[in-house]
């Protein structure tokens, strides 16, 4: 229930979890997509060290980067659109 009757209505508890739940979801989801794009990128299928060296190091961080940076501003560019047509934010990445 909302102050003074004022406002959207309080999520019940069971949305609240849902909610997270969902959101848990997309994160697990994008580190994924993440962790696949940039080990094809950066990793060779054939391992000759045990460890990354120093150009898939490098490599890994930069697409890491790139990849954050365009999530959030595809995120942003999608919360702006939902604004516009009157719906609220997505609450994620943003």
């Amino acid at each position: 229930m909302s102050f003074l009757g004022f406002g959207r209505p309080q999520p019940t508890s069971e949305e609240k979890i849902a909610s997270v739940q969902a959101e848990m979801k997309l994160l697990a989801e994008m580190h994924n997509r993440l962790t696949r794009a940039c080990a094809k990128k950066c990793v060779p299928n054939d391992y000759r060290e045990g460890e990354l060296n120093k150009g898939e190091s490098v490599c890994l961080d930069r697409c890491a980067a790139k990849f954050f940076d365009v999530h959030m501003k595809v995120s942003e560019l999608l919360q702006q659109e939902s604004q516009q047509k009157g719906g609220g934010a997505f609450g994620f990445g943003g």
